[in-house]
């Protein structure tokens, strides 16, 4: 088998091999996320910090939102030595690795110097993931993209196991230090594989010239997506990542939230994101969405009843149903991404798609439970119903349009070939 039918071709060995490299990435990025950046706020927030205090530690993600200041230089620029795309990676993986390094020994640091190290961290992780993505569309033929996303948010998850549940619940007897360094020691593990995928041979002709041509014709054209998916990704937020906060009000123990919405949660999304690259290749991507979005919906009304009624039971049973049906958006929504990314510049685009949709939603993210604590959680959840159920069609009805004029153009193509 070929290097292009291992990506192309049916799923065998040599498939699995070449999903390795993207899986593995994956789990560096969910553990770190996880540990860093969800583990820690619920800790706090049981000790005692305020509701708008934690929302305030969501800046952590800003380098996640803000990539596509810089992804102009990842598809502009080249390290030596290794393959374009593999240059970045590696060596926004090593850096990152040597931040976890330093950051194993500031546990009595001040908050200002760990919280400045912890986003220097994440600006590595983003920059490998803008690199990473740009690999997806210059290498990865589209029929296989649900796959690789499958692969990418199930590695995603198993991270966030580790990271944000593992390594959390092992924290008082591991130590601020052991914790990091066993972080920076994964991210150094699972950066092998990369190492060996084959970029040169797998890359599909792509014109230099237009890679260092900034087209701002096509950035408005993606303008209409950017505003699309921030919309969807503040309303999914909104409405499913406060879930935790909502069960420890409704005096839910720690260990049981952090079971639900860390520990079931990343298991959760890691059998759906498995599932989910079958189901679209069996249902479409259109089908599944819808469906999904109703489940999510559906949650959200049940966990409004479970707040209004003060039923913690009826909260678990609502914040696991919800992550089950939030698990079915995730293959469908990257697969379309990587769709509206392909062109000469695919990391800015992707950075653009992703990276400034995650930006348009922080304010949601910082300012989410300052406003439940304000009209308190039933009042809360009643906002956020209608305006997921807007950004959802609003998306729904972007992808069918692609999805249409793809179809067009295929018949277009086939009418001139014959």
């Amino acid at each position: 088998m070929s290097a292009s039918d291992a990506v192309t071709g049916r799923p065998g060995p040599a498939l699995l091999l070449r999903l390795a490299p993207f899986f593995c990435l994956s789990v560096t990025f969910g553990a770190t996320l996880g540990f860093l950046g969800s583990g820690a706020p619920l800790i706090l927030r049981v000790r005692g910090i305020e509701l708008a205090d934690v929302g305030l530690l969501q800046l952590i993600n800003l380098p996640v939102g803000l990539t596509f200041l810089w992804a102009g230089v990842v598809d502009r620029f080249r390290l030596p030595r290794l393959p374009h795309r593999l240059g970045w990676i590696v060596g926004m993986q090593a850096l990152g690795i040597a931040l976890l390094a330093v950051l194993s020994f500031g546990e009595a640091w001040p908050l200002p110097a760990l919280f400045g190290l912890a986003l220097a961290v994440f600006f590595c992780l983003a920059t490998m993931d803008v690199a990473l993505e740009a690999l997806v569309v210059e290498t990865v033929a589209p029929e296989r993209r649900p796959t690789v996303t499958s692969a990418k948010l199930g590695g995603a998850s198993l991270g966030g196991i580790v990271g944000a549940g593992v390594l959390i619940a092992a924290y008082d007897r591991l130590g601020w230090q052991a914790v990091v360094l066993t972080v920076a020691g994964l991210n150094a593990l699972c950066l092998l594989p990369i190492l060996f995928y084959p970029e040169t041979a797998l890359r599909r002709r792509s014109s230099d010239a237009a890679r260092k041509k900034l087209d701002f014709a096509r950035l408005r054209r993606l303008g209409g997506r950017v505003g699309v998916l921030g919309l969807y990704f503040a309303a999914l937020f909104a409405l499913t990542s406060v879930n935790g906060f909502a069960l420890t009000d409704l005096g839910v123990p720690l260990a049981q939230v952090g079971l639900v919405t860390i520990s079931l949660s990343a298991g959760i999304n890691l059998v759906m994101a498995l599932v989910a690259g079958l189901l679209v290749r069996r249902f479409g991507l259109v089908p599944l969405v819808t469906l999904s979005a109703l489940g999510v919906g559906a949650a959200g009304l049940a966990m409004l009843v479970a707040c209004a009624a003060g039923s913690g039971g009826l909260g678990i049973a609502a914040a696991t149903f919800g992550t089950l049906a939030a698990g079915g958006l995730g293959v469908p929504v990257f697969t379309m991404i990587y769709r509206w990314a392909e062109g000469p510049q695919p990391a800015t685009d992707y950075a653009l798609l992703f990276g400034a949709a995650f930006f348009t939603a922080m304010p949601w993210r910082v300012a989410a439970p300052a406003l439940a604590g304000v009209v308190g959680w039933p009042t809360y959840f009643a906002l956020c119903l209608p305006f997921f159920g807007v950004a959802v069609w609003l998306l729904r009805r972007a992808i069918t349009r692609t999805l249409e004029a793809d179809q067009v153009a295929a018949k277009a193509a086939a009418m001139a070939a014959t």
